[in-house]
């Protein structure tokens, strides 16, 4: 009888740790373009301001509103403050006159917002600034829309109350937060 032959088998006796190592690259590599490419839009949502008191349709801002008006561009157009990337005002006059002297100060032109389409309007502004910060200057029951279709729900409170900011925090990934602030 003839001895038999030397078969060697490989085992693959790396091959687990291979796999593991390899898939834990993968993993990493992607982890790391979903974490570069993660960025969180801030909105921070106006009712524009008090209006002069009369019987006209479209009536322009009274002098506390215009006072309120100078205050918010004190405010976000400081040294210390970060950039406003874009500013959106509705089409109605108080709104236009709230937002004119920020935007006077940023050298920028508030973009319009029309009332009748404020949900396609929130969501312009969050496709065209994703990353940034955006102030909403809005009157009326427009308010309540484009908080809804930011913050993917309306907070408990009066709206209407032109005393009152929304700064809406809206991640690429997870749900909006809502922080809400009487000036």
């Amino acid at each position: 009888m003839e001895p038999p032959g030397i078969t060697r088998h490989r085992r693959p006796f790396l091959a687990p740790l291979w796999v593991t190592l390899l898939a834990a690259v993968a993993v990493g590599v992607i982890a790391w373009a979903f974490y570069r490419d993660a960025s969180t839009t801030v909105v921070i949502l106006l009712h524009s301001a008090e209006k002069t008191p009369g019987t006209i349709d479209d009536p322009p801002l009274s002098p506390e509103g215009e006072e309120r008006a100078q205050r918010l561009a004190q405010m976000f157009a400081g040294p210390a403050v970060g950039t406003i990337d874009a500013i959106y005002a509705s089409d109605d006059r108080r709104a236009q006159q709230t937002a004119a002297p920020l935007a006077e100060r940023l050298h920028r032109v508030p973009a319009l917002l029309n009332p009748a389409e404020a949900r396609a309007g929130a969501a312009r502004a969050l496709h065209e600034h994703a990353g940034g910060t955006v102030l909403m200057i809005v009157s009326g029951p427009a308010l309540l829309q484009v908080l809804r279709e930011l913050a993917g729900g309306a907070p408990a409170g009066a709206p209407d109350d032109p005393n009152l900011a929304y700064i809406i925090s809206i991640p690429s990934v997870g749900h909006a937060h809502v922080v809400r602030l009487r000036m």
